[in-house]
């Protein structure tokens, strides 16, 4: 079986690589390569420098005829999608729909997606937020990665397009780049490890939940094999970690004793988040194997190397 992975040069992206090509899948990559790096690729999966936004990529459907799409190529940065909010509905919701209509027309049997259970809830009205929580995204990133669930939906009510959307939570790990990508994990251990200064935004008293990459990689096999039509599904740890906590985790396993400094709140990130998994726990038999101790553990010493 042939497995089409978008964005698949990238952080996430090429773990979700590796873990299919070790189960046996033919994998075809596309990246416009913006952040990924095309090293990150497994030298057994095909690649194509293509973006999902453009007219070409029917191109590449025409001749690979994939049978499933595992599509994770977006804009991920809440930040710029703020900055930017037309760019960031240019990449996240036209290139998804572009890329819908090409599963459509060539007949690929089911999407895994890459949602956000970090950013669609908004601030929450409890916790951990369950996928019963209320939509309320307070940024442009969280409102197009919940709108490409909805044309999903459509997808499926109108084509019978199969679809699980993975709601990932912050996740962190190697090959996370720490000037191109959002993602606090990767920006405080490089720079300790180079004797930088950190900034904290704000009081550092926001909390999130950290989910190490390669747990995120296996959920998305699991997802792609698993026989159910439709499902949204939290992915995270289930637990609760503040910035300010995560800071000194870091700095402890680095060995470093730099101070970091507190900078202004950022606008459109939410003040607490973390997740209720016990709907992917039951519907695909995933948990999470790495604790935040471990995969830290395992991203320094990426980071060391």
């Amino acid at each position: 079986m042939k497995v089409l992975v978008t964005g698949g040069s990238g952080f996430i992206g090429s773990h979700v690589v590796d873990v299919l090509v070790e189960s046996g899948y033919d994998v075809i990559v596309i990246d416009n390569l913006s952040n990924g790096k095309k090293e990150n690729v497994n030298k057994k999966a095909k690649f194509y420098k293509e973006d999902i936004t453009s007219k070409t990529l029917k191109l590449v459907f025409k001749k690979e005829k994939p049978d499933f799409v595992s599509h994770q190529a977006a804009q991920i940065n809440v930040r710029h999608s703020i900055k930017n909010p037309v760019f960031d509905a240019e990449n996240n919701i036209l290139g998804s729909i572009n890329l819908l209509e090409l599963c459509k027309d060539f007949g690929v049997k089911k999407v895994v997606y890459a949602s956000s259970g970090g950013a669609i809830y908004g601030n929450p009205e409890y916790l951990p937020c369950d996928e019963k929580h209320p939509i309320r995204p307070i940024s442009p990133y969280g409102v197009s990665k919940f709108a490409v669930e909805l044309f999903l939906n459509y997808y499926y009510q109108t084509f019978g397009l199969s679809y699980c959307a993975l709601r990932y939570s912050n996740v962190y790990g190697p090959r996370q780049d720490p000037n191109g990508e959002a993602g606090v994990v990767a920006i405080f251990t490089n720079n300790l490890l180079n004797n930088k200064q950190c900034i904290i935004n704000g009081e550092g008293k926001q909390t999130r939940d950290f989910v190490y990459v390669k747990d995120v990689a296996k959920v998305n096999l699991l997802a792609l094999e698993k026989k159910c039509k439709v499902c949204a599904l939290n992915i995270g740890s289930g637990e609760e970690t503040s910035i300010n906590g995560l800071y000194k985790k870091i700095r402890d396993l680095v060995g470093s004793n730099k101070s970091a400094v507190h900078g202004p709140e950022i606008k459109g990130e939410v003040n607490r988040i973390y997740l209720d998994i016990k709907m992917a726990e039951k519907g695909l038999g995933w948990k999470p194997e790495f604790d935040l101790d471990k995969g830290l553990k395992e991203t320094s010493g990426w980071f060391r190397k």
